[in-house]
C-alpha cells in the first residue's frame, strides 16, 4: 500500500459540508468553461459496451475490464467502460458533428486493477470529451492551441474557487509548459519517467509532456498507451514522434506531479496500422471500432479525459481522492488516514 501523509494536513474547508459544497461549484464551474472553451456539448455516456468490437479503451492493454453475461442478448458478453476513447469517436460519425465542435460527458468507469494509493481509485470519474477537426489540423500547433485551452479552464477554474472560498489560494503559473518526453529523457538520464515529471513539474508548476506511448532512444516509451487512440508515432514539426500528451500540475499538498488529464489527437489510417503493427496487434484490424476508422467512416479527432475527482483533488487541496469520491479502500489505509487527519468518504 503507497500511502502519503502530508505533514500537518488539515481540510482547509473544516468539513464534509463544505467540501462537497466546494465539489459541486468546481464540477459546475469547470464543465462550463471547458465547453465553452472547445465548442463542446453535452451528451450521455454509456457504462457498459459489448465485449469484442474493440469499443472499450484497453489503455495500457493489459488492464481486466469488469465483464458480465446479458441474458436478453443471449448471454453475450458487456465490459464496464475503462474510458470512452473510442466510443466517443462513433458518435460523432452518428451525429455527423462537423470540424470546429465536439461532444463531453460525464465517463463513469470501473479498473479494478488500479495500485490503490492517494491518487488512484477504482472508481474513475472523467469528463470525456471528443472534438471533430480538419485532417490538416492533426499537427503540433493545433495540439497544443488546445491544451492551452484546457488549461485556461483550469485557471479560471481554480481563481473563481478563490471569490468563493478564499482560504484556497491560486497557486496555478499564467502559462503552461510543453517538453517532449525524449527532451525529459535527455535532461534527466538517470531518472525514472516518475522522476523525471516531478523534477520538470517542480520547475515550472504546469507541465504537457508529449510523445506519450512511443519508444524513446533508450528502447522505452515515457508510459504506456493502447496503440488504438493516440496518436504517438506521428512525426510533429519539432522533429519528434507523437501528437498527445498528458497535463501535469504541481501538487503542493503531495508535493510531486500530479496529472489531471490524458489527452491526443487521435489516430488516423496510416497512424493505425503503423501503432498497431509496432505493438503486434493488427489481428484488431477485423474489431468493429477499426474497421470503420480504416474504411475511412471516423472522422478526425482530438481528445481525451479529465480527472473529476483528481481535479477536484487538486484544486480543494486534498491529501486523497477518497477525500472527493466514495469509493473501496483496504481498511490499513483507511486506518492510517484516519490518523494523519485524511477524513475518506
Amino acid at each position: 500500500m503507497k500511502l502519503i501523509k502530508p505533514h500537518n494536513y488539515r481540510n482547509l474547508l473544516g468539513n464534509v459540508e463544505n467540501t462537497g459544497k466546494a465539489i459541486k461549484y468546481v464540477k459546475d464551474m469547470f464543465q462550463e468553461n471547458l465547453s465553452a472553451q472547445l465548442a463542446l456539448l453535452r451528451v450521455t455516456a454509456p457504462m457498459v459496451v459489448l465485449k469484442g468490437t474493440g469499443i472499450n479503451d484497453d489503455l495500457n492493454s493489459i488492464e481486466r475490464p469488469v465483464s458480465f453475461p446479458i441474458r436478453d442478448l443471449d448471454e453475450r458478453e458487456a465490459e464496464v467502460v475503462h474510458s470512452l476513447a473510442k466510443w466517443k469517436r462513433l458518435k460523432l460519425a452518428e451525429m455527423g458533428v462537423q470540424p470546429g465542435r465536439g461532444i463531453y460527458t460525464d465517463m463513469n468507469a470501473l479498473r479494478p486493477d488500479e495500485e490503490l494509493d492517494n491518487i488512484h481509485s477504482i472508481y474513475v470519474d472523467q469528463w470525456d470529451w471528443e472534438k471533430v477537426i480538419a485532417r490538416e489540423e492533426r499537427t503540433i500547433e493545433f495540439l497544443k492551441k488546445t491544451v492551452r485551452r484546457i488549461y485556461e479552464s483550469i485557471k479560471v477554474t481554480e481563481n473563481k474557487l478563490y471569490v468563493e472560498f478564499p482560504q484556497i489560494v491560486p497557486a496555478l503559473p499564467e502559462e503552461i509548459h510543453f517538453i517532449h518526453a525524449q527532451e525529459l529523457l535527455d535532461r534527466y538520464p538517470d531518472m525514472s519517467p516518475k522522476e523525471r515529471e516531478n523534477a520538470v513539474v517542480k520547475e515550472y508548476g504546469a507541465v504537457f509532456v508529449m510523445g506519450i506511448g512511443g519508444k524513446l532512444s533508450n528502447g522505452l516509451p515515457h508510459d504506456g498507451r493502447a496503440a488504438d487512440y493516440d496518436d504517438w508515432s506521428t512525426p510533429n514539426t519539432d522533429g519528434f514522434q507523437g501528437l498527445n500528451g498528458d497535463i501535469l500540475l504541481w501538487n503542493p499538498v503531495l508535493e510531486s506531479a500530479f496529472e489531471v488529464s490524458s489527452m491526443g489527437i487521435r489516430v488516423d489510417e496510416e497512424a493505425l496500422r503503423r501503432q498497431l503493427a509496432e505493438r503486434g496487434q493488427e489481428w484488431k484490424c477485423e474489431l468493429y471500432f477499426h474497421k470503420k476508422l480504416l474504411a475511412g467512416e471516423l472522422p478526425c479527432t482530438i481528445g481525451g479525459g479529465i480527472g473529476q475527482s483528481r481535479l477536484c483533488m487538486f484544486l480543494l487541496r486534498k491529501a486523497h481522492i477518497g477525500e472527493i469520491q466514495s469509493s473501496i479502500w483496504p481498511e490499513a489505509m483507511r486506518t492510517e488516514c484516519r490518523a494523519a487527519g485524511i477524513e475518506l468518504v
